[in-house]
Order: C-alpha cells, then sequence, then structure tokens
C-alpha cells in the first residue's frame, strides 16, 4: 500500500506539469466534460428526484408530534440533500460510472501499449490523459451537484403534489427557512476534493495495469472501490475540519 501511495504522488507530480499544447489540452477538456459530466446528469437527475422524495415521505412519518410545525419536513429534506446527499451519495454513484469508465479507458490504452507510444513520442501519457479529466471533473461536478440539489428539492415538493402528507406552502415555507450560505460551500468544498479522488485514482489504477482484458477488468473494481473507500474517508475529514 505504501509502495503504490508513492507511486500515486509520483503520477501526480506528472499530471499536473503544464500541457505542452494547450489547444490540445482545451479540446480534450471539452471532451471529457462533456463524457464524464453531462453524460451523467441522466442517472443523476433521476436518482435525486427520487431520494427526494423519499426522504420527504421518511420525514413525514416520522413527525408524530402535533406540536411539531409540517414545514420542518421541507427544512429537513434541504438540510439533508445540501449536506450529504448531493454531495457524497453522488460522489458515490458517480465513482461507479465515471471511476470505471477512466480506469478502464487508461488501462485500455496501457495494455494494448499506446501509453507506450506517447512515451516515445515524448508526450507526457498523465498530462495527456489524466489532466483533462480530473479538471473536467473538477469544473462540471459542482454544477452536476448544485443540479440535484434542486431536483432532490423537486422530489420532495412532488410528494407534496401528490399525497396529503403535508402542503406545498408548508413544503416550501421549510425550504425557505433558517438556511445558511455556508452550507452551499461546504457541499462545493466536498464535491471538488470528490472529483479530483475520483479522476485520479481512476486514472492511477487504469495507468498502472500489467497483463490484459482480465486485468484492466479488476484494475476497474479497483478504481471504484478505492475511490469510494477515500470518498466516505475524506467526508469524515472534511465534516469535521469544515462543520465543527
Amino acid at each position: 500500500m505504501i509502495q503504490q501511495f508513492g507511486q500515486y504522488i509520483l503520477l501526480m507530480l506528472k499530471v499536473v506539469k503544464r500541457p505542452e499544447k494547450s489547444s490540445v489540452f482545451w479540446n480534450q477538456l471539452l471532451i471529457e466534460i462533456y463524457q464524464l459530466g453531462i453524460q451523467s446528469l441522466g442517472i443523476v437527475g433521476i436518482i435525486s428526484v427520487f431520494m427526494g422524495a423519499v426522504v420527504a415521505i421518511q420525514t413525514s412519518y416520522n413527525l408524530d408530534n402535533p406540536l411539531i410545525a409540517l414545514s420542518i419536513i421541507g427544512f429537513t429534506v434541504r438540510q439533508s440533500i445540501i449536506l450529504e446527499f448531493s454531495p457524497t451519495i453522488m460522489s458515490l454513484i458517480l465513482a461507479g460510472k465515471v471511476g470505471s469508465r477512466i480506469a478502464s479507458e487508461i488501462g485500455t490504452m496501457r495494455v494494448t501499449e499506446q501509453i507506450d507510444a506517447l512515451e516515445i513520442m515524448g508526450i507526457n501519457p498523465g498530462g495527456f490523459l489524466i489532466l483533462p479529466k480530473i479538471a473536467a471533473a473538477v469544473i462540471i461536478n459542482p454544477v452536476i451537484i448544485i443540479i440535484s440539489m434542486g431536483l432532490g428539492m423537486f422530489g420532495g415538493w412532488l410528494v407534496a403534489i401528490f399525497t396529503d402528507l403535508y402542503t406545498s406552502t408548508d413544503y416550501i415555507t421549510g425550504v425557505r427557512s433558517w438556511f445558511e450560505g455556508y452550507t452551499i460551500v461546504y457541499a462545493l468544498i466536498k464535491t471538488v476534493v470528490f472529483a479530483w479522488l475520483i479522476t485520479s485514482i481512476s486514472g492511477f489504477m487504469g495507468y498502472n495495469v500489467k497483463g490484459g482484458a482480465i486485468e484492466v477488468g479488476a484494475a476497474s473494481t479497483k478504481a471504484v472501490v478505492w475511490s469510494s473507500i477515500m470518498i466516505i474517508l475524506f467526508n469524515l475529514i472534511l465534516t469535521q475540519l469544515l462543520l465543527s
């Protein structure tokens, strides 16, 4: 594990070097923003709406005290989505979707000797292959998470529309009550860190593949597992640092 961590640091030092050709980097960045971010909006949107609805229903069923205002449902949904659900759970889902894709893509290039060809041509493979993915995720993931927050709260509002558990007015009042802008900042800081972890760990796993197709599949699995573990670990660390 210590050896792999050292290899990861050395690879990241290569990755963060200034791109040799800015035009190539920016073109690749736009491609990665579309592939890693825009193409993930569908699954993120669907999950966000339904999870927002689930949190709202569960909260309403646990309010058995008539002295508690129903507006607390909207407040609970908003806080749950902003503080934890959208930045952390969505990042875990992106680790599975995006991380496996990055690891398998770069791993396939490694076993087919395309990365070796780049090195022979004097091109920095880390900067050429991994840096655009990291930059794209750091740029687009906060946008995705903001959309996820909105859709999650929209899902809670749909429960008010299609059920009689609480009214739309109560829900919207709760969503708008006791809001602190710092919670958004906290969520976006976590999102940026998680985006770096997902793309860099997945890129590292794919970059160091040795063997064939079976090893590429194993690297994809490791990328998802280690990205998820690091997200949970840094979620604890960042929560302690930013909210304590």
